[in-house]
């Protein structure tokens, strides 16, 4: 395709990956919005556009005619590790019903939106429903079809799923998704060589990490460790958690409910003086205010007591080391099955989930993060810099990132994967020749 084959809009544009991948492809951006002034000054010095702001104050006769309409809309309403409101979200759930908009009135041929893929489901599937509505036959008239993708489904080393939605005026018949790749990846093909703008470990990473790495070394040779999230605040509780949980046992009987119980780490509850401090002696997973827990919960806590206690004889020496450290770093997660058990040969990442640990041949997911939840390289004692997490999400090809680091990192969690929406975006085009030609239908659709 030449150089203006078709027009496109970029809208919550960030950093631009749909416009740099577009733009590969032989189109031109002919508007933008991003409501975050930095992001709108670097958008225009990295593409020489400049986006409008708030996309909900946005006059929809600014928006200029095009072919295309791009959409990363944000993902926290409908993310699992948010609170999932969805569209009742006040400041963020509601801004799918402005890209409806700009689709009903500018109907261009395709669409391409990017999201969590949490999104399918959210709701017991009633957001997805609502958006098939809006988009599809009942509503605007596209052909719409959604389909699941990694950055390393596409050999670039980093795991991220998300959800990529398309949409045509005309049918999709000839529409196929791209082909996954199973080459291997290796996050080391993105890195430079012990970076000097690099952020080191503080002294409280580097002795929790200390810790995990004494624990490794004392699990007996030839025991993996297994799969699930270890918890080590459950290594010595006894607390009940199947049939009913604390907040039941508190709201029933007061601090007498808790008696005779072990919270975190084997903490004896019935030593605290007051219903407030026993309470506070659990678990922050278990202080929940449920009557019954969730199954994936109860299948932790069950799996967690049962390792212990086949284990206790290395791990109870080792309990009081963690004691120290806040409730996330007592967790750790170890994606290594089967490989071998030395924490500072691998990639590290912080999460409130846990200490996350993962094989080199892939990154963790970038999220909208601090700097503290960088993905860490172990064998360098050392962060990910920003140039490095651009590569990961493609977009090595841009001219600056925020000059701020923890802007940087916010804005590259927030992007969409280039490689990823390249791939995806020539797939639709192929399947509609003539993309101007389809456009040129658009008066029928929206009359019909």
């Amino acid at each position: 395709m030449k150089k203006s084959d078709f027009r496109f809009i970029d809208l919550f544009a960030g950093l631009g990956g749909f416009h740099i991948a577009l733009g590969r492809l032989g189109g031109t951006c002919v508007f933008a919005a991003e409501w975050k002034e930095h992001l709108r000054d670097l958008y225009e010095f990295n593409h020489g556009i400049r986006p409008a702001g708030d996309i909900t104050k946005v006059d929809l006769n600014e928006v200029p005619e095009h072919d295309v309409l791009t959409a990363g809309f944000p993902c926290q309403p409908f993310s699992k590790a948010g609170e999932q409101l969805g569209f009742e979200c006040t400041k963020q759930g509601g801004l799918f019903f402005d890209v409806a908009k700009i689709l009903a009135a500018r109907k261009p041929s395709l669409f391409i939106l990017e999201n969590v893929p949490n999104l399918l489901k959210h709701d017991d599937g009633k957001t997805w429903t609502k958006i098939q509505k809006i988009l599809g036959a009942e509503g605007l008239g596209y052909h719409i079809d959604a389909q699941k993708y990694s950055p390393h489904n596409f050999g670039v080393p980093q795991i991220r799923e998300r959800v990529y939605i398309v949409g045509s005026l005309n049918p999709l018949t000839a529409f196929k998704w791209p082909e996954r790749s199973d080459s291997e990846t290796s996050i080391e093909t993105v890195l430079d060589k012990n970076p000097v703008d690099a952020k080191k470990l503080s002294p409280q990473v580097r002795e929790c990490l200390d810790v995990w790495s004494e624990f490794l070394e004392a699990c007996p040779e030839g025991l993996n460790l297994p799969s699930f999230p270890l918890w080590s605040m459950e290594w010595g509780a006894t607390y009940p958690y199947e049939t009913e949980t604390p907040f039941a046992r508190k709201l029933l009987r007061g601090a007498d409910g808790l008696a005779g119980f072990s919270g975190s780490h084997g903490v004896k509850l019935g030593q605290k003086p007051t219903l407030e401090e026993r309470w506070a002696a659990l678990p922050s997973h278990a202080r929940t205010e449920q009557f019954v827990f969730p199954k994936w919960k109860q299948d932790f806590i069950r799996q967690n007591r049962e390792f212990y206690a086949k284990n206790r004889d290395w791990i109870a020496p080792w309990r009081p080391k963690i004691l120290k450290f806040p409730s996330s770093l007592q967790k750790l997660e170890w994606n290594i099955q089967g490989g071998h058990q030395d924490l500072w040969d691998y990639v590290i990442q912080f999460r409130a989930s846990g200490v996350r640990v993962k094989r080199r041949n892939t990154a963790p997911s970038l999220i909208a993060m601090t700097d503290t939840q960088v993905p860490i390289i172990a064998w360098e004692e050392r962060y990910m810099t920003p140039r490095e997490c651009a590569r990961l999400q493609s977009m090595q090809s841009l001219k600056q990132l925020p000059s701020s680091q923890v802007q940087a990192f916010q804005a590259l969690g927030n992007a969409v994967n280039t490689e990823v929406v390249e791939r995806v975006a020539s797939a639709l085009l192929q399947s509609v020749p003539n993309v101007k030609k389809a456009a040129s239908q658009k008066k029928y659709y929206a009359s019909a």
